[in-house]
């Protein structure tokens, strides 16, 4: 009993701890510089576009990326009073937000492509040097942060964020509800609500291509990164949608049934 106990305080230490760590790596990434990419005379006027404020804030993402998942762990547990699934649920989203942020920062990086409004970020006044195009050293004019900010376009943060923090909520309802039970068709009500879900971060990641944010290419595989690490980590600790076991943790599951739940 001892030696079991001691052994589940060292899991729960351990996986705080890769949360933390990887909080700490999202928020370093932040502050790296991206790869200097030169820019080619003849794909200037991608980079073009007018500089705007976002339709959504980053300060408005930070809040939906806390209080969204957390709304839904809570609404389930005041109808299961399910603590082990509480926990579980609360696993997957600490450890899927952060490591998606980790990932994209990565990307951002590496990648270091301008946003559509980087001309005007680089010279504010419009006033374009005609050899501006010939080293990746642009003779920049404007606020630096701003321009190391406009680095940092592909894939979309917000497009990532969103897609993690819906996708999860996306499938923890449907494993709830059993909508992908091989049963029997569910309710086309229970479609319609995920369906409602996953627009919420179709329309965010939409709105950073509307305000010359981010390129189309940054917001669709901003998204699919986003929505797979979700997935990934959730079918870490859930069966598949598909299982007769959706709405339980895998720690809770049968064992003799556990087969059930190894679909995809």
């Amino acid at each position: 009993m001892g030696a079991s106990r001691n052994r589940r305080k060292v899991i729960l230490v351990t996986e705080v701890a890769v949360r933390l760590g990887l909080v700490l790596a999202f928020w370093e990434l932040e502050r790296q510089e991206p790869f200097t990419r030169m820019i080619q005379p003849e794909e200037a006027w991608l980079y073009r576009n007018p500089m705007t404020e976002s339709y959504v804030p980053g300060s408005l993402l930070w809040k939906m990326v806390f209080l969204v998942p957390v709304m839904a762990i809570l609404g389930s547990f005041a109808v299961s009073r399910d603590a082990v699934d509480l926990v579980t649920a609360t696993m997957v989203f600490t450890l899927s937000s952060p490591l998606n942020g980790v990932i994209t920062n990565i990307i951002k990086l590496s990648v270091g492509r301008p946003r559509p409004d980087f001309l005007q970020r680089c010279w504010p006044d419009g006033n374009i040097p005609s050899a501006a195009f010939q080293s990746p050293l642009l003779a920049c004019s404007g606020d630096p942060a701003t321009i190391i900010e406009g680095r940092k376009s592909f894939p979309s943060g917000h497009s990532s964020f969103s897609f993690a923090t819906w996708g999860f909520v996306f499938l923890y309802t449907a494993g709830k509800l059993g909508t992908f039970r091989s049963r029997s068709p569910a309710p086309s009500l229970h479609l319609l609500l995920l369906c409602c879900i996953l627009l919420a971060p179709l329309t965010i990641a939409i709105s950073r291509t509307a305000d010359y944010h981010h390129h189309w290419q940054d917001v669709l595989v901003g998204s699919i990164i986003g929505f797979c690490t979700a997935w990934v980590v959730y079918r870490q600790h859930y069966p598949a949608l598909s299982s007769p076991h959706s709405h339980l943790p895998l720690t809770t599951v049968p064992r003799e049934q556990a087969q059930d739940t190894s679909a995809v």
